[in-house]
């Protein structure tokens, strides 16, 4: 065969060197005519023609009107205006024009920031997990904790906005990163099954942990607490009562369950891939790290702009109420530090992990205009917020694997 230099120097060749004998014209192809219709063309029969006809007879009686009462056919186009966070009329099919900048902004983002979970090389983390000097018993703790919790906890999040918040939220922007972060959650979860399965834990063990561990469990409930009214299929927000239901259920999700729920495990993980060990586990939990980061934002931002076009909902008894779920919450997490480290591990410990949790608890609060509750609380582990940095973000495909087995092919011999 030849390739395309051999190509080029024979008609570099023949161009350069003159031929003695006379050329012949040559002959071009005479034009294909069209290939005929096939006689046998539509000839095939109908498994059941009494199905089709009854499929014709009900288009028949379609009646196109009534289908259509619902867009409203002819109605001004839309407005910005006419554009708010809940209880808006304007059409939720049309994206724009955008009213919250913000929103397409974060969708964007998320998007630039895809990644997937078996780009990440785990067989450090299999070989130091198999070795029976790899880890010590704290740090086994505190891997087979994280991903007990975690394995779950993301899944009650995506249950939480694709049953109750995304038919409730009425902006489409906002929807629009809805769809985005269900899909990471999704990811998430996937990440947390392919770490249990590269080290071939017991699958049953560790996602059944949060109804078996109490300080996991706990935090489950306290999120699942939270979604049961407003995923009922009868509860409909337009009245103050059920629209102060649905900014309850942010503060608790995006507040509290992303944003206090998660940062225990995630510090230790990440701390212990700082000392070299589960560097696999630990890369995945940095990218799930930013992507939680960008969901919690993006949920501060939806419950502040709640409280600018609804001010009446922000009574001071409802604040009241926000910043004991907040306590709670941190009260929990806490529990589940010292549940986690009944020893000092990874350079931390309860102690340490506690002024952590109350500085992160003072943030949350901030972030929602309320009063911080521990004055003067430091952040014992700064190098949590430049790993959360999505700014100092490493290239993702320095470190993607070319060749791996997944866990469950992996040989233990």
């Amino acid at each position: 065969m030849l390739n395309w230099d051999e190509f080029h120097d024979d008609e570099t060749t023949t161009a350069e060197v003159p031929s003695s004998k006379p050329q012949t014209p040559v002959s071009q192809p005479e034009p294909q005519a069209e290939p005929a219709v096939s006689e046998s063309a539509g000839q095939y029969k109908v498994a059941d023609e009494d199905r089709v006809a009854r499929a014709r007879k009900s288009l028949e009686e379609l009646d196109v009107a009534a289908g259509l009462e619902e867009l409203e056919m002819g109605a001004a186009r839309i407005e910005v205006d006419d554009k708010q966070m809940i209880n808006a009329r304007a059409d939720l099919n049309q994206l724009v024009p955008f009213k919250y900048e913000w929103a397409w902004q974060k969708y964007l983002d998320g998007s630039a920031n895809h990644w997937m979970p078996q780009e990440v090389n785990m067989n450090a983390d299999i070989a130091l997990w198999k070795s029976q000097d790899g880890l010590t018993a704290d740090e086994r703790r505190i891997v087979e904790r994280s991903l007990g919790y975690f394995s779950t906890a993301d899944s009650l999040v995506a249950n939480n906005l694709v049953l109750a918040l995304y038919r409730l939220i009425t902006n489409p922007e906002c929807r629009q990163y809805l769809l985005r972060q269900a899909f990471e959650e999704a990811i998430h979860t996937h990440a947390y099954q392919y770490c249990v399965e590269s080290l071939a834990m017991d699958e049953g063990a560790v996602f059944n942990m949060y109804r078996e561990v109490p300080s996991v469990a706990a935090k489950s409930a306290w999120s699942l607490k939270h979604t049961q009214s407003l995923a009922r299929a009868d509860f409909n927000t337009g009245t103050t009562e059920t629209d102060q239901e649905l900014l309850r259920n942010l503060v608790a999700f995006y507040c509290v369950t992303e944003g206090i729920f998660f940062y225990c495990g995630f510090s230790q993980i990440l701390s212990m891939g700082r000392r070299n060990k589960m560097t696999g586990v630990a890369e995945q939990f940095q990218y799930i790290l930013r992507d939680e980061s960008m969901h919690l934002n993006f949920g501060v931002d939806m419950i502040n702009q709640i409280k600018i076009e609804n001010p009446h909902l922000w009574t001071p008894e409802f604040q009241d109420e926000c910043t004991q779920m907040i306590l709670e919450g941190t009260e929990l997490e806490i529990a589940y530090a010292r549940d986690t480290m009944p020893r000092g591990v990874l350079g931390m410990n309860a102690a340490i992990m506690e002024e952590y949790l109350h500085f992160i608890c003072n943030r949350r609060l901030a972030q929602i205009g309320l009063k911080e509750q521990f004055p003067g609380a430091q952040n014992p582990f700064p190098w949590m917020s430049e790993i959360i940095d999505l700014r100092k973000e490493k290239n993702f495909f320095e470190t993607r694997v070319t060749e791996y087995q997944v866990g469950g092919a992996l040989s233990w011999d």
